[in-house]
């Protein structure tokens, strides 16, 4: 059980979505949200206040009337319910849920407190809005797609509820659940928010770290592989330079290797004299893709754990419009709602997503290529040379899934067009960054599990399996109990894809 103070980490995030934890709102946050809204009810009498008793948008100039005002807040959410395209998966969906209901406990939006009440009914009893990804473009939030979590929430629409896609009045009545109450401008506050940008930005942040974790070890298994020399991950070469996160991952690499009989040291063998041939036939240095991996993965660690920071900040900011203050006794009227943080972020986890990828198809390709390597037979293949093939067939899907990924790391940033009559002139377009950042995940897992296949099949050929660390050997173990040892050629894609699942849904630490 998860109790709900409005104040969310990436934890909570984790134990809701992932391990399906309940919640429970703490008592102190009810009272909060019950005298905020007790607050505007009385404050925006004989006043003008955005969205209670105005237009929207570039409409807001007109009043409405007071026996209007409740139809108002009906319409902007019947109106606004206009998403298309594929329908966003579940756990994102029920991430932005916890997301909204958190920042609408903060105290700052005026909402009625059968608001939270029934989106926490909704995340305990898994019954998910359906929410398209097209409509957003992150500027007065993500209207569109919180337009769908409203629509349910006034007893309207679509859910998921039990496997199944019903009618939200159906479910309602299944499971005894009210509408919300709307009084004020609880159509506006749903809506007008980054909550569905950041919900899938905060999964992004849960796969991408789990993902790091998988291609850390690849690259400490590939350099056992080699036989590699072992002062590229030393301390005292990597704490040179001043980065943590370079200084992480050759530690993290060490910590891998401390008990393989694979990694070589230069002392040993190039620094004790022997060493006199005119031509090495081994390598003096590895490739790039091998020997630098803390100068590559560093940054990405250090850009992850940023993007992490920014995203557990927005979802526990007031980011709706206007914003109501009790103690001060005022609302400010603003832009909360813009989503140019979480926008800015997701670009950048794509980017350092995509920067791993590309790693991942080097280190494949390396395996691949047996002039590069000299110790492996062409892809990798146990079989008969000419006849069978190996890994080559999967290798050109890691390939178009490595360029795909580069396409897509394309910024969403700054690709702002004006819309809404010019009233929303300049836009984060957050949540498609965000789907986007999701899309480069879930690629970057497919070649990451061609690579670990591939490995897996190398330690085999060598017969290191004995030799390797115990971290690559329980690694190993893993995916052999998914991917049989194989000379003959068999159909690959049920292997990837069961690789690609248990990469996601396992936690490699």
């Amino acid at each position: 059980m998860q109790i709900l103070k409005g104040e969310l980490d990436l934890k909570d995030f984790y134990e809701v979505i992932f391990n399906e934890n309940s919640i429970e709102l703490d008592q102190e946050l009810l009272s909060k949200v019950e005298n905020s809204f007790n607050f505007l009810k009385e404050f925006s009498e004989n006043k003008v206040i955005y969205g209670v008793n105005t237009g929207f948008g570039p409409m807001a100039q007109y009043k409405i009337k007071d026996e209007d005002r409740i139809q108002l807040q009906y319409n902007l959410i019947r109106s606004h319910a206009s998403g298309v395209g594929n329908p966003i998966p579940k756990m994102y969906v029920k991430a932005a849920m916890l997301a909204r209901l958190n920042t609408l406990s903060l105290g700052n939006s005026g909402v009625h407190i059968s608001v939270i009440e029934l989106m926490k009914e909704l995340i305990n009893r898994d019954i998910t809005p359906l929410i398209y990804e097209h409509g957003g473009v992150g500027a007065s939030g993500d209207l569109v797609q919180l337009a769908h979590l409203a629509l349910v929430l006034i007893g309207e629409g679509e859910v998921y509820y039990k496997g199944k896609k019903r009618p939200t009045q159906e479910v309602f009545e299944l499971e005894q659940l009210k509408p919300i109450n709307v009084e004020l401008r609880e159509g506006l506050a749903l809506m007008n928010g980054t909550s569905v940008m950041t919900g899938i930005g905060i999964v992004n942040v849960i796969y991408t770290k789990r993902l790091l974790q998988w291609v850390i070890k690849c690259s400490a298994a590939i350099n056992e592989v080699v036989e590699a020399y072992d002062d590229h991950l030393s301390d005292e070469l990597n704490s040179t330079k001043k980065h943590k996160g370079q200084q992480e991952v050759a530690k993290k690499m060490r910590e891998h290797l401390k008990d393989s009989s694979l990694i070589r040291s230069r002392e040993e063998f190039l620094y004790n004299g022997n060493a006199n041939s005119p031509v090495f036939k081994e390598k003096v240095q590895e490739y790039y893709s091998l020997r630098c991996v803390p100068q590559i993965l560093g940054p990405i660690l250090d850009t992850l754990k940023s993007v992490h920071k920014i995203l557990i900040e927005e979802v526990n900011s007031a980011n709706d419009n206007p914003i109501v203050d009790v103690e001060k006794k005022h609302v400010y009227h603003g832009g909360n709602f813009h989503g140019d943080y979480v926008s800015l972020e997701m670009d950048k986890l794509k980017l350092v997503v995509t920067k791993m990828t590309m790693l991942s198809e080097r280190q494949l390709n390396y395996l691949l290529n047996s002039k590069l390597n000299d110790i492996l037979p062409p892809f990798v293949n146990l079989g008969q040379l000419g006849l069978n093939f190996g890994m080559q067939g999967v290798q050109f899907t890691a390939t178009s899934t490595t360029a795909e990924n580069q396409t897509l790391s394309n910024p969403m940033y700054v690709h702002s067009i004006p819309n809404n009559n010019d009233n929303q002139d300049i836009v984060s377009m957050g949540t498609n960054a965000a789907l986007m950042t999701k899309k480069v995940i879930e690629n970057a897992y497919e070649v990451v599990a061609i690579e670990m296949i591939t490995i897996i099949q190398a330690i085999e050929y060598l017969e290191f399996k004995d030799k390797v660390s115990s971290n690559t050997k329980k690694m190993f173990d893993a995916i052999r109990n998914i991917v049989p040892a194989f000379k003959e050629d068999v159909v690959m894609y049920p292997y990837v894809g069961a690789v690609k699942k248990y990469l996601m849904e396992t936690n490699s630490k």
